[in-house]
Order: C-alpha cells, then sequence, then structure tokens
C-alpha cells in the first residue's frame, strides 16, 4: 500500500497548495465567491461536473448497480437529467442576473423581502449537504488507513475548509479541476473496464445475475420518479450549483458548457451501475450494498492504481463538500447576516468583504465538521435537506422565471406551507417517504398561485428592472438598494 499511500498523500498536498495560490488570486468579493465570473467552457464543464457528482453518485452509485442492477443508474442520471434542464432552458438568464446568491434573484424579481427567508431555507439545504459530503470521508479514509471515524472526518474536513477559506471560488474551482481529471481516469477509464473484465465481461455477469439487474426500470417507477422530484428539480434551484453558473464567463458558457458536463454526468451514471453490477458477480454476498466500491478497489485493482482510484473517489467527496461549504457561507452571510444587520453591500466596499466572507468559510466549515462528527444517519440528513429545498423553494424560484403574475406575498407563502407541509409529513409519514416531496411540492404551487392571484401585482418598475438584469443589461448594485428604488420611485 506504500505507493497508494504516495499518490493519495501528493493529492491533498496539492489541494492545499492550490488553496495557496487561490488566496492570492482572490481580491474582490467577485473573485472570491464567484472567481471573477471568468470561467471558460472547458474549466466551467469541469467544475460544474465535479461539484454535482459526489460521494453519493461515486460510492452511492455503485452501491445502487450492485443491489439493483443497470437500473441503479438512475438516481445519477436523473441529477444529469436536472443539470441538462438548468443548462438549456435557464443558465443563461441566471448568469446575466449578475448576483451571488438565490434569495438575491428572488429580491430582485419581487421586490424585496423574500430573502431571509428563502436564505434560512437554502442555507439549511448546504449545511446539510456539506455535512453529508464530510461524512464520506469516514468510507475513504477507513479503506486507506483504517482510520478512526472522528479523526478520518476532521483530516478531510480541515483540508477542504482549509483550502476553502484561502482562496474561495478560486481555489475550489483549480481543486475541483483536478479532481474531475481525477475522476475521469480513476473511475471511467480505470475502475470500469478492469472491473467488467475481472467479472469475465458482460457476457459472464449476465449470465450469472437474474434478468433484472439488466431492466433499465428495474428499480421502480415511484423511484425513479422520486428521484426525478428530489434531484432533477434539486438541481434547477440549488445555491451549490448556481453558484457554479455564476461563474461562467458569458451566458453561451453557461448554456454549452453546462450541457457538455449534464452529458458527463449520463455516463458517469451508467459507469457507476455497471460497475456495482459486476462487483454483484464478484462479491455476491457484501453486507451493505455501499462497501461494492471500497471493495472491489482494494481487492481487484493494482497497486499504484488502486490509490489513483481512492483518489477520485476523494476527489468525488472533496469537491461537493467544498462546493457546498461556499454556499453554505455565501447564503449565510450575504442573504441572513448582512440583512439582518441591515448591512448594504456597495462596489467599493467588496475588498473588504472578502475577509468578512473567508471568517463565514470558516465559522461554517467548523460547524460541518462538528454536526459531521455527530451525526450518524447521512441518508435520513439528506433527504431532509431536499425535501426541504424542493418542498419549499422550487416553485417560488421556477415561478419567478416563469410567471410574471408571481407576487412577493405568494412566494413568501410558497416557501412557507411548503417547509412546514414537508416537516409535517415528514414527522407523519417518515422521513424517508416519498409523500413529504410530493404533498409538500402541491402545497407549495397551491399556495403560490392562490395568493399571488390575491394580492397587488408586483411593480411595474420592479418587473421592468428585472427584464433589463434578465437581459444583461443591468449593474451589479446591491439588491437591497435596487428593491428600495422601485418603492421609492413608486411612493
Amino acid at each position: 500500500m506504500a505507493v497508494d499511500y504516495t499518490v493519495i498523500v501528493v493529492y491533498l498536498a496539492g489541494m492545499l497548495a492550490m488553496g495557496w495560490w487561490g488566496m492570492r488570486r482572490a481580491k474582490s468579493k467577485s473573485e472570491f465567491l464567484v472567481a471573477g465570473r471568468r470561467l471558460g467552457p472547458a474549466m466551467y464543464s469541469g467544475t460544474m461536473a465535479a461539484i454535482v457528482l459526489g460521494g453519493a453518485s461515486t460510492i452511492g452509485g455503485v452501491g445502487l448497480g450492485y443491489q439493483y442492477g443497470l437500473s441503479g443508474a438512475w438516481m445519477v442520471f436523473t441529477i444529469g437529467l436536472g443539470l441538462l434542464a438548468l443548462s438549456v432552458f435557464f443558465s443563461a438568464r441566471i448568469a446575466r442576473l449578475k448576483v451571488y446568491t438565490v434569495s438575491e434573484m428572488l429580491d430582485l424579481r419581487y421586490g424585496g423581502r423574500a430573502g431571509v427567508i428563502s436564505g434560512v431555507v437554502m442555507w439549511a439545504y448546504t449545511l446539510m449537504l456539506a455535512v453529508t459530503s464530510t461524512i464520506a470521508y469516514a468510507t475513504i479514509f477507513d479503506v486507506l488507513f483504517d482510520m478512526n471515524r472522528t479523526l478520518a472526518i476532521i483530516l478531510g474536513g480541515s483540508i477542504v475548509v482549509a483550502y476553502s477559506t484561502l482562496g474561495g471560488m478560486w481555489s475550489i474551482t483549480i481543486t475541483d479541476m483536478v479532481q474531475f481529471v481525477v475522476k475521469t481516469i480513476g473511475v471511467l477509464l480505470l475502475l470500469l473496464p478492469i472491473a467488467v473484465v475481472k467479472a469475465g465481461g458482460f457476457s459472464e455477469m449476465k449470465a450469472k445475475l437474474p434478468t433484472e439487474y439488466f431492466d433499465p426500470l428495474g428499480i421502480g417507477g415511484e423511484t425513479i420518479f422520486t428521484y426525478v422530484l428530489i434531484y432533477t428539480f434539486g438541481m434547477l434551484i440549488g445555491q451549490d450549483i448556481w453558484q457554479r453558473v455564476f461563474t461562467a464567463r458569458s451566458d453561451k458558457t453557461a448554456k454549452w458548457g453546462g450541457t457538455v458536463a449534464g452529458t458527463y454526468c449520463l455516463a458517469y451514471a451508467l459507469a457507476g451501475a455497471v460497475i456495482g453490477t459486476a462487483a454483484k458477480v464478484l462479491y455476491p454476498k457484501l453486507e451493505s450494498a455501499d462497501d461494492a466500491f471500497a471493495t472491489i478497489v482494494k481487492d481487484e485493482l493494482p497497486m499504484g492504481v488502486r490509490g489513483l482510484v481512492l483518489a477520485a473517489a476523494l476527489a468525488a467527496v472533496m469537491s461537493t463538500s467544498s462546493g457546498a461549504l461556499i454556499a453554505c457561507a455565501t447564503v449565510a452571510n450575504n442573504d441572513i447576516w448582512s440583512r439582518l444587520r441591515g448591512v448594504v453591500s456597495r462596489k467599493g466596499e467588496e475588498h473588504d468583504e472578502v475577509k468578512g466572507n473567508r471568517v463565514f468559510i470558516l465559522i461554517m466549515g467548523v460547524a460541518v465538521v462538528c454536526i459531521a462528527i455527530a451525526l450518524n444517519d447521512v441518508v435520513e440528513a439528506l433527504t431532509v435537506a431536499y425535501n426541504l429545498l424542493v418542498g419549499g423553494l422550487l416553485v417560488p424560484i421556477l415561478g419567478g422565471l416563469l410567471w410574471r403574475r408571481g407576487t412577493v406575498q405568494g412566494a413568501l407563502a410558497s416557501v412557507v406551507v411548503g417547509g412546514l407541509a414537508v416537516i409535517g409529513l415528514m414527522w407523519g409519514y417518515g422521513i424517508l417517504a416519498n409523500e413529504p416531496v410530493y404533498y409538500g411540492l402541491l402545497s407549495s404551487l397551491a399556495a403560490y398561485v392562490v395568493v399571488s392571484l390575491a394580492t397587488k401585482p408586483t411593480d411595474a418598475a420592479v418587473l421592468a428592472h428585472w427584464r433589463e438584469r434578465l437581459a444583461g443589461r443591468g449593474d451589479e448594485a446591491p439588491v437591497e438598494a435596487e428593491a428600495a428604488a422601485p418603492s421609492a420611485a413608486g411612493a
């Protein structure tokens, strides 16, 4: 294992070095939070693919393949579909808004007052996403070094917090690009063909496994539908994903670069399912399906290659963890703390804001590591996060983009009713039940439509300014000031 250890140590050291490099570039709020909005197609595609394909997509995707066969690809497949939908239909408009958070978009569209409540919901989602990603370090470092769970979480979490705090989005972008390359080589080019060959090829796999393992819908229609609701729609509205859209150099980069990343996700989904199916042939009686990835890597890959593939798994976890962390800190600082204090961001103060955002990443990072150590059930935590995100924020966000008649009162009612419905239904049906997200989403939609129609339409000046920003003709003035201007004009 000495060679494998060397590969991993060099990889981790490289992540910290890139954090230091990023610190030298992140001199303004725009550079620190959205990489100066300067990423070209290649880097944008790689980093977008890196953030959406995390530990759940890699370790969990292989586990689903082990359990269900080729239909186990559906979870990651729906993530790819969501990214494709975001890129083709919405990303160009999102990029032209020149904002930093989803809540700022809501304030622009509805005329203010929606930011804090929506920010709290988005903060809870990004926090739990970062926590669940951080917990995954325990699995990987246990395979590598037989390390204690708490120590593994502290080690992995500390590295991510360090490079994220130092350089912000620039550090995360460069490390994610490296992680994308490592994942592509480790999972698609090495583990996939080796796993199929070790299992005797596809003909041998078909001969040894039940036919349902090769049924594209074998996982079940209801499960696929739930994946679409949670992951496909979740991709459309998550702060961690939008913050990457904001890094695009242009709206064309956001559209076509995201389309490439989404297509890559579809291939990655199929690869994980095939690897899991091969693992089922090789190890038919594993205690847990999630052990399939680590087992096949540990037992079937040659020295050195094994280290690279484990580095790929580590890369998958770190990319999602760092993306969720900076999203969580951005929302906490810009959407909650600054608004509660009544602080209005000015262009001339952007340099000073780097320090504040860096402090929030550090604080949120420490909180994420502590919660990860204390938390046991990762699946339940992630389910709560996505249920709240989709049930509370999907309707007001897409409604704002697609329906002119939506109002701020309707948006607030949608967030509150949808969020409370999801929480109540999870209490009644159970956290892992499908009903909370189904009925929560319907109640959110009903509240949005009814309250919007029952209240005064959004001010014409606010809508005019919104259309200017969607067309890319607006400035980056603070959201609070923008929201106040139309009101003053109306008065």
